[in-house]
């Protein structure tokens, strides 16, 4: 298997993903399927994703909806548990972590930024209490001075006040309801975050403040960025690594300024094709052609084949792996091939 994502040679990288699957049975009721003669219908939700995450850096995910994004977060938390694969972060299995008491240590040092601020944060609880129960869970702060005190450096710490301590969610806005969000996230004083679409709610302007107080948190915190999203100019503007996803595999994994001015497969190029650009003003964007494919009923072979301009008929029988090109790693037997 290729390696991911080079890595300095002085230290091993923070999180490391190996082969990671997620397999949902999505099959009728039993007697239904007795009755009606029908097989068990099994989603491959991830399917065989590696990557590496340095410490003080971010890996970007980005891909269309359904492609297995958020899947591949919530297995880094531990809210499911991997069909096969692993994931070690420092140098511990995670997955086997999580299972035993030594799991609350992992789970303090790995938190979560949730993409919608109006559903993630409980209305009928103070801002105080929404961002002092980690401390509380832990068992970090038991003294209710020190407590009221640390949410109070928090929020400022976020761009709030210290008063905004004693109000409710519904008194905030939604820019800072995610700001609140960071906060309670960073109150375990975690090394790596999973960040699911956390700007994806908010309005354009108000994205922008709350992804300068995510980078100036982890310049200050040496944080280490899960950046999910689909938002490319989102994406360009926060990672260091960027990993394009298709129906639950990686098929692009490259640094940021690699990715952005030379993308290699072609669903990539079609992505980037589509973002608007300045100075190409008055110029017909190309669409994402065609729709993806049922994951239930994946193609065969790549299962990009039926969008792609360059498929063949290697590329409808037999899958890609991730293979080295320069400083990119592709999964495409075009790029492969030379033919793209």
């Amino acid at each position: 298997m290729p390696q991911p994502v080079a890595q300095p040679a002085s230290a091993a990288p923070l999180v490391q993903v190996r082969d990671l699957a997620m397999t949902f049975d999505v099959s009728a009721p039993w007697l239904n399927r007795v009755l009606e003669r029908r097989p068990r219908q099994l989603l491959k939700a991830v399917d065989g994703v590696s990557f590496d995450i340095p410490k003080g850096k971010t890996l970007s995910l980005v891909g269309e909806s359904g492609c297995g994004k958020s899947t591949v977060a919530r297995l880094l938390l531990g809210l499911y548990t991997p069909t096969r694969g692993s994931f070690t972060f420092d140098g511990q299995d995670a997955h086997a972590a999580f299972n035993t008491p030594a799991g609350n240590l992992l789970r303090r040092r790995v938190q979560m930024i949730f993409q919608d601020p109006y559903a993630s944060l409980n209305p009928r609880w103070t801002v105080e209490a929404i961002v002092g129960e980690p401390l509380s869970e832990h068992g970090l702060i038991t003294d209710p001075g020190a407590l009221r005190q640390r949410v109070a450096e928090l929020l400022v710490q976020v761009g709030l006040a210290e008063g905004d301590r004693s109000k409710y969610p519904h008194q905030f806005s939604g820019g800072q309801r995610q700001r609140i969000s960071i906060a309670r996230a960073l109150a375990t004083e975690p090394e790596f975050l999973v960040c699911d679409e956390p700007t994806s709610a908010l309005d354009v302007s108000v994205q922008a403040q709350v992804l300068n107080i995510m980078k100036a948190l982890q310049k200050k915190r040496d944080l280490s960025y899960l950046f999910i999203s689909h938002n490319l100019a989102v994406v360009r503007h926060v990672s260091d690594f960027v990993g394009v996803m298709y129906l639950g595999r990686l098929i692009e994994v490259a640094d940021k300024a690699t990715l952005f001015a030379a993308p290699r497969h072609p669903y990539t190029r079609m992505l980037l094709d589509a973002i608007p650009k300045m100075h190409a003003t008055g110029r017909a964007r190309t669409p994402v052609q065609g729709e993806v494919p049922n994951p239930l009923n994946p193609p065969s072979g790549c299962a990009f084949n039926p969008r792609c301009p360059l498929a063949n008929e290697r590329c409808r029988s037999e899958r890609p792996v991730l293979h080295n090109a320069g400083t990119t790693q592709v999964a495409c037997h075009a790029v492969q091939e030379g033919r793209g």
